[in-house]
């Protein structure tokens, strides 16, 4: 019997409320079961309302499996555990003390639960009942009113996740939202195939570097191509030869190092997708938009942000896909497509992430720019559209990514809205 199962059936009473009693047979009157604390510290529920044997207690809520647990998780040592007034398990196997030596009053949960509740819990959780997650028997009966909440409160919940990264670039650059908006923007560039590449060729230098060069497409190309690698003495273009001249003085006048700077990879990626064409795109990008971040922040509306990305590349890189090797001409400018995932994997996390540090609010506007942007077509949303859950922009898919990755995948269906629904139901599932 897990705990967290334990919590779910003290937080919504699923239990036999009527002649409830301590292990020491002193009556219990439930008033309020407290607030559910979600934090990984602290007793389980705060400012629970109760009488025990005609006694008002307010206070905190602890539940274990088993009453010994109190001592296997250290909470006699603990000072936040003092003002525990029931100790709610499911099998009490022995004594707990407060510091005063007076025993805390001990409900055991498994004398007032219902067996089909039990059953219910357990098909639930059956791993014969399902093929990708738990309730994909059951998930189509749930309203589109619970699904379209969940999903916004799924989408801010990932976005709060993003921040973490944010947080710690913003402490590490005093606060300079320009050079954190281009190292997660070179993550992005990257993909899933360079994204770590690029995100550590950002790191190796200041971001005063790329202003300092920003201004001579010539002089942004030398660095970004110079710290990821890329860039070889042997390469027998004039362009590349140029190239590597003047990253050789970028070296040296700024101190650059690339050592740290993770190899780039061409393997199996589309000759659009190679690490030089998005290397050669960014630095287009940085070259016409200067302040890009102040520029980001200004803009709302999708085909402006359309706009903004649109630049080309070099002349060399429209026919080139490497340094080696010569194309036929095309244009290479940034997709559509491609500044979805932008809007979606930076801009939409650092425009939520300024506003809060700005004290505003900009859920609406990230709400509006997210039903224009078409879903991420990945596994995930397909089999959730196989399953008739609604998946129709952005905002969805990132919020079934979050679902799947963070609920599904860990069996939190009792912390899922979906989940708790499906179990509160009276029929039967299966």
């Amino acid at each position: 019997m897990s705990e967290d199962f334990l919590q779910y059936l003290w937080k919504h009473k699923k239990f036999e409320l009527s002649n409830l009693k301590t292990t020491h047979q002193q009556e219990i009157v439930l008033k309020h079961v407290g607030v559910h604390n979600t934090d990984n510290s602290g007793p389980d529920f705060f400012n629970a309302q109760m009488s025990i044997e005609g006694q008002k207690w307010a206070g905190n809520v602890e539940v274990h499996h088993k009453s010994s647990d109190w001592y296997v998780h250290n909470h006699e040592n603990d000072p936040s555990y003092d003002n525990v007034i029931l100790h709610v398990v499911w099998e009490d196997d022995t004594e707990i003390f407060r510091r005063d030596n007076t025993i805390i009053p001990t409900l055991q949960l498994r004398d007032y639960t219902a067996q089909h509740v039990l059953k219910k819990y357990d098909t639930f959780f059956d791993s014969f009942h399902y093929n990708w997650i738990q309730c994909e028997k059951e998930v189509s009966k749930v309203s589109s009113f619970i699904i379209s909440n969940w999903q916004e409160r799924l989408y801010i919940e990932r976005l709060e996740q993003k921040s973490f990264l944010i947080l710690e670039l913003l402490k590490n650059s005093a606060n300079n939202w320009e050079a954190v908006f281009f190292k997660l923007l070179a993550k992005n560039f990257g993909l899933t195939a360079n994204g770590a590449s690029f995100f550590s060729l950002s790191n190796s230098f200041d971001f005063s570097v790329v202003q300092k060069c920003s201004k001579d497409m010539y002089r942004l190309e030398a660095l970004l191509f110079g710290q990821a690698d890329l860039l070889a003495v042997k390469n027998e273009t004039a362009y590349s030869r140029k190239l590597y001249k003047e990253y050789d003085f970028l070296k040296n006048k700024f101190r650059l190092n690339n050592k740290g700077v993770l190899p780039a990879q061409f393997f199996r990626l589309r000759p659009s997708n190679f690490p030089t064409i998005r290397l050669a795109q960014l630095a287009s990008l940085y070259f016409t938009h200067q302040q890009l971040f102040s520029l980001v922040i200004k803009t709302i509306n999708i085909k402006d942000f359309y706009d903004l990305f649109q630049v080309d590349v070099s002349d060399f890189w429209k026919n080139h896909y490497t340094f080696e090797r010569e194309s036929p001409s095309r244009k290479k400018r940034i997709t559509h497509s491609f500044v979805d995932l932008i809007l979606i994997n930076t801009v939409i996390p650092v425009k939520f992430m300024y506003a809060k540090s700005q004290g505003k609010d900009c859920d609406e506007e990230i709400f509006e720019l997210l039903s224009q942007l078409s879903y991420e077509k990945n596994t995930i949303t397909d089999n959730f559209l196989a399953l008739k859950m609604p998946v129709d922009n952005a905002m969805h898919s990132q919020a079934m990514i979050q679902l799947k990755n963070n609920y599904c995948d860990q069996k939190g269906c009792l912390k899922c809205a979906i989940g708790n629904y499906l179990l509160n139901q009276d029929r039967s599932l299966g």
